[in-house]
């Protein structure tokens, strides 16, 4: 994929890059795996506004993505690749020989017509589903599974990869996104390759109407607001607002968040670099 800058004829196009939508290859989604998805608008189960700042938007229809590739030792052929107003990946429409269709998410560089499969055994090639304990060393995957049989719950943003560092028993190192290095079953399925639509973080909306088609309503700075609303508003003039803190008080930038008795912690071989 690639990204087009636009002429500034108008305000809204001065700062804009747009997608260009070139690897896409299919129009409407497949009708048998879509289904409605509701908005909340924000709100709860009796109205009341729980979700600042959410509503509108464009109507969406919800993908059926199949993150668990357990058809396994079934060839499908690639269809098309379509775009997914859900996520920022694309998704790549597959049928298997027994004529069953599923979405899964697009690795980079697969084309139409391209077979793949699943399971134990099989070619460590891009789009091909295989188990961590039978890819090789050094190999790019996504779509990672943290528990067997779960499905794919890692490495599946639009670029996103992670990197198969060794195996020590029955664990994976991996090295994921955030450069952190964690222990996962080799047990656990893998996609080889990397997430399509690397350059997703390259656009820019342009203005704040294509914010309000994404269902973001416009967002209030808390040095904005009066003291009963957030820890850091009033003040006489401009005022700063003092430590950068959330609504509830809690602080932001730079405050540790994770669990410390997290299940998983022990799992972990180095934290991200902040």
């Amino acid at each position: 994929m690639a990204v087009k800058k636009l002429r500034p004829i108008t305000p809204g196009q001065r700062g804009r890059i747009a997608p260009t939508f070139e690897e896409l290859t299919k129009g409407k989604p497949e009708k048998s795996l879509i289904v409605r998805l509701k908005r909340s608008g924000g709100r709860n189960n009796t109205g009341k506004m729980t979700m600042r700042y959410i509503g509108g938007g464009h109507r969406r229809m919800y993908r059926i993505v199949d993150f668990k590739r357990n058809k396994y030792h079934v060839p499908a052929e690639i269809l098309g690749i379509e775009y997914d107003p859900n996520r920022s990946a694309r998704i790549a429409l597959v049928q298997y020989e027994d004529g069953e269709k599923r979405y899964i998410i697009a690795p980079n560089g697969i084309k139409v017509g391209q077979k793949i499969i699943s399971g134990s055994g099989i070619a460590p090639e891009v789009g091909n589903a295989l188990p961590l304990a039978e890819i090789p060393v050094g190999t790019i995957v996504h779509n990672i599974e943290l528990q067997p049989g779960s499905g794919g719950s890692l490495a599946r943003s639009a670029g996103a990869y992670a990197q198969l560092l060794g195996r020590e028993g029955r664990y994976a190192v991996l090295k994921m996104p955030s450069g952190e290095t964690r222990m996962v079953l080799t047990t656990c399925m893998a996609t080889v390759g990397t997430v399509s639509n690397a350059d997703h973080m390259n656009v820019m909306l342009g203005k704040a109407g294509r914010k309000r088609w994404l269902g973001r309503r416009p967002r209030t700075r808390g040095v904005a607001m009066n003291p009963v609303d957030h820890p850091m508003g009033g003040g006489e003039g401009r005022a700063s607002g003092g430590h950068p803190r959330s609504r509830k008080g809690l602080y932001a930038k730079g405050k540790k968040t994770r669990t410390p008795k997290k299940y998983s912690n022990s799992l972990i071989i180095s934290r991200r670099k902040k």
